[in-house]
């Protein structure tokens, strides 16, 4: 027995270093019990010596005492121990840890709240996108929605997991959704939960906001692109009808009627094309081209093209371009519809500054990487500042009837913006009223390495 004792002492000195406990509440039951045995057998005897107790009594007597308090004891270090080597505190806490590391872990907002809705735990992105919530402060005091709350309510009375969305208006328009979910196999630390409810509640949120934008634009370009194409078909219809009857035997009005039909075919076919090639452009958008050319020639190219149209409107076309070549990687048919549809714009829509300046240079402020700019500035009527952001959407148009008059779709600059993206290039305009208008290209130039410097 005393072996036993020995090897039982020994295991439970370890128990404090293998448990990170307090190592004098360890040992402060047995040193209790052997005092506890001293003090009895020590009372045992005064009562044999005082009262003529028969021997056989008092070792009876003692040895009960010794029974239940050993076990006792025992009892109570059984609690201490843990199988797996770690207290009941400390699994919970690692519980916790596991929680928080993998609410942080999620992109979205995510918040913890108890059945009350007071809120537990916010991760850091609820965190950046809300500001700060102290714990304890009821969700309500950041998330307003009374859809969500309502939900929110539902859940922590038993109920199961909902998605709801909802939309902001201040201070912009947002599209919101969340993810409200009961944790029920989850304590909820000290706080008592009634039955039936869940001990934590997860709320995740996603913002929406640029996929339903990215939807209203499609359904804006479908609705567009069917309004471009259903007017001059119905054109169409309408002269091939007069044609076949009322005007059938009249050459002048076949004439007539001939030359606007034609007019609205090219029309369309402008649109196809247009559709087409802004269509062929989004499936290679994230693709970089990598052959080498000059940006110089580009321009140069795509202002001789355009002599013609300037002549007729009566415009002069200053040309400013490096002698030496400007080499950027790129698809040299992309880039010259890009700088065509520019020069063809100011042209068209600035003719009345008389002049159109075209330039390129290096960007003087780029630093590893050297960037060109290259520019085309007319000194037109100018644009007013609330149509700037919008311009390079599709069928986006400052004035409607001017736009149909030069033949323009309403899809130029949303193919230039698309193929400069493509170029990792970006496109800035600026304008003022009476002030004409200049649209820049920023990209960058091509970086060449020489085989004999690489390692």
């Amino acid at each position: 027995m005393s072996l036993d004792t020995d090897k039982e002492e020994k295991h439970v000195k370890q128990e404090p270093l293998r448990l990170g406990l307090n190592r004098r509440a360890v040992y402060r039951k047995p040193v209790d019990v052997r005092w506890i045995l001293l003090a009895s057998a020590g009372i045992f005897a005064l009562f044999s010596i005082a009262f003529d107790v028969p021997v056989w009594a008092s070792f009876f007597a003692y040895a009960l005492i010794f029974v239940l308090v050993i076990g006792g004891g025992m009892k109570s270090r059984t609690k201490v121990k843990a199988p797996s080597g770690v207290s009941r505190k400390e699994a919970s806490e690692i519980v916790d840890r596991g929680m928080k590391s993998a609410v942080n872990a999620l992109p979205d907002p995510c918040f913890v709240v108890d059945y009350r809705g007071t809120t537990q735990y916010v991760n850091l992105a609820a965190q950046r996108r809300f500001g700060t919530i102290a714990v304890g402060d009821p969700l309500s005091f950041r998330i307003r929605a009374p859809s969500l709350l309502e939900a929110l309510d539902r859940v922590s009375n038993g109920g199961s997991t909902e998605v709801i969305d909802w939309t902001e208006k201040v201070p912009m328009e947002l599209w919101l959704e969340a993810h409200i979910a009961p944790l029920w196999s989850v304590s909820s630390g000290n706080l008592a939960v009634p039955r039936g409810r869940p001990g934590l509640i997860l709320v995740v949120i996603r913002d929406l906001t640029e996929a339903r934008r990215l939807e209203r634009m499609r359904a804006d370009f479908v609705a567009n692109a069917s309004h471009e194409l259903r007017t001059p078909l119905a054109s169409l219809t309408g002269f091939i009808e007069t044609l076949q009857g009322p005007a059938k035997g009249d050459p002048k009005a076949q004439d007539q009627f001939l030359g606007i039909m034609l007019d609205q075919a090219e029309r369309m076919r402008r649109l196809i094309d247009d559709l087409l090639s802004l269509s062929r452009i989004e499936m290679k958008v994230h693709v970089q081209p990598e052959t080498l050319v000059d940006l110089s020639l580009i321009m140069r190219h795509s202002v001789e093209t355009l002599l013609p149209v300037a002549k007729e409107s009566g415009v002069e076309v200053n040309v400013n371009v490096p002698e030496e070549p400007a080499e950027i990687r790129g698809e040299k048919d992309e880039l010259v519809q890009v700088f065509s549809n520019l020069i063809e714009n100011a042209l068209k829509y600035g003719s009345s500054g008389g002049r159109v300046d075209v330039t390129c240079r290096l960007d003087p402020d780029s630093t590893e990487t050297p960037h060109w700019i290259a520019e085309v500035r007319d000194f037109g009527p100018g644009i007013d500042p609330e149509h700037l952001p919008r311009l390079t959407e599709r069928f986006y148009r400052v004035d409607v009837v001017t736009s149909r008059q030069m033949k323009g779709t309403g899809l130029g600059l949303a193919i230039v913006k698309h193929i400069l993206t493509r170029h990792r290039a970006r496109l800035e305009i600026e304008s003022k009223p009476d002030e004409g208008a200049c649209f820049r290209v920023f990209i960058p130039g091509a970086v060449i390495y020489d085989e004999n410097d690489i390692d």
